[in-house]
């Protein structure tokens, strides 16, 4: 019952899971269920053995219909304290996302590591919500069934009416942003101070804006080169392009600039880096295309569709649906994002590690594409006199130093504006410029979706 393989998984100077320890069971064995909203929605099934949890992932969930055979896929060997986990992974950590103790109690088993090995465990459950006769049986390699015995416990076909941790009484959200509220120690000044007039937006509104859409744009701006726009007494006063940050929240990395020599530049780390340049009125974040592990090696392309100001909105549109036509033929994945402003942003994310000559050189040539296949429509002339009912197909943030408005930034724009992920299928229904801080929390309440961005 090693706990080698959990161990190998996990960063725990990064996720607050309990480190590999081996204790010695009680006479009572207990089990407990994971809600796990990761990757892939599923819950986490563990059964108390030798000092650890024999876990299995359920996509579906236990169902108390013994008709239901329900997929448990056996996964690694988990801690016994593991069973009292409740809150986020970070991430781009392994399983990040947010664990709620869904059920918990005791079990009773007759001879757990014999029927194990036969691939049969039949057992009776004394929990909160999982009660009576249960049979894993195994079928294929690390492939299970969870399947409810007949007795005469009455229970429930949906496990979805059970939204509260069983342990809290916190629904996922609230675990979510609990932590969130953690981490953070940033005493913020002036929070009252007007920086949007209409409608009104104060400081402490971008704070708190930031607060709850932080741990959705972390994964987008942490690690990378940012520079940002501060905004110290309202958008109608002096606005300060910074690219040196000097805060001791953020993480600081020396890198050549364009001139071959080393100049101090600074990324996020984590949320209370985030609040602290908010806290010393950054309100706009542009980022890297790399990240600083690989500073070399972007791993993020954006093209940003700059239209001439008198353009429809159609043909705006009709501007990104071809662009996703050309990267759909080259088998590039994108993803559709508000640029606040007057057009859309494509982001492209790139796994194979090219040097920025190469990065710059194909997202060129793709703007050229466009330009050779519908020159009346597109340019890439950077002059606006040049795109005079066109729209400029902006590859020049694909170039080494040059950054992008980060995914979730605040724009310093009238009504507050945000670069909001969005779907593809919200292309014909959001504007540009249509979402603000205000419907951007609105939207956090829905699926995330950009949520495979990375994978």
């Amino acid at each position: 019952m090693s706990l080698k393989k959990y161990n190998s998984k996990r960063n725990f100077n990064k996720t607050k899971e309990p480190p590999e320890k081996i204790k010695k069971s009680n006479k009572k064995l207990r089990f407990v269920v994971q809600h796990h909203l990761a990757r892939k929605d599923h819950y986490d099934f563990r059964l108390e053995h030798n000092g650890t949890l024999v876990s299995w992932a359920i996509p579906k969930g236990p169902s108390y219909n013994t008709k239901d055979k329900r997929l448990a896929v056996l996964v690694e060997n988990h801690p016994l304290e593991y069973r009292n986990f409740e809150g986020t992974i970070p991430k781009g950590e392994y399983g990040g996302g947010t664990v709620m103790i869904w059920d918990e109690g005791y079990y009773e088993i007759e001879n757990f590591a014999k029927s194990f090995k036969n691939g049969s465990l039949k057992f009776i459950l004394y929990g909160n919500r999982l009660k009576g006769k249960w049979t894993l049986i195994k079928f294929k390699e690390n492939n299970w069934l969870l399947i409810k015995e007949k007795d005469n416990i009455k229970g429930f076909n949906d496990i979805n009416k059970f939204k509260k941790s069983i342990r809290t009484d916190r629904t996922m959200k609230e675990i979510e942003e609990n932590i969130t509220n953690k981490k953070i120690n940033i005493e913020i000044s002036n929070p009252d101070k007007i920086i949007f007039k209409n409608p009104k937006i104060t400081k402490l509104d971008i704070v708190n804006y930031y607060k709850k859409v932080g741990p959705r744009m972390l994964p987008y701006i942490e690690n990378r080169i940012i520079s940002t726009i501060r905004c110290p007494n309202g958008i109608n006063n002096d606005i300060f392009f910074m690219k040196h940050l000097d805060n001791k929240n953020l993480g600081k990395i020396k890198v050549k600039n364009n001139n071959n020599k080393k100049e101090d530049y600074y990324y996020i780390k984590d949320l209370n880096g985030l609040i602290s340049e908010v806290q010393m009125n950054s309100f706009e974040f542009h980022i890297w295309g790399s990240n600083i592990k690989n500073i070399e090696k972007p791993n993020m392309m954006v093209f940003d569709l700059d239209p001439d100001e008198h353009l429809s909105l159609k043909k705006i549109r009709d501007g990104v649906k071809d662009l996703k036509s050309i990267l759909d033929e080259l088998n590039l994945k994108s993803y559709l994002k508000t640029s606040g402003g007057k057009g859309y942003h494509i982001v492209v994310p790139i796994k194979a590690k090219v040097s920025w000559k190469k990065f710059r050189d194909i997202s060129k040539e793709i703007a050229n594409i466009m330009v050779k296949k519908w020159p009346d429509k597109y340019t890439t002339n950077i002059r606006k006199e040049k795109r005079k009912g066109k729209i400029f197909i902006d590859w020049v943030r694909n170039t080494r130093s040059a950054t992008s408005v980060a995914p979730y930034s605040l724009r310093l724009r009238k009504n507050g504006t945000v670069s909001m992920p969005i779907k593809w299928t919200e292309l014909d229904k959001i504007k540009p410029n249509e979402i603000t801080i205000k419907s951007a929390l609105e939207r956090l309440k829905k699926v995330d979706p950009w949520k495979n961005f990375f994978n």
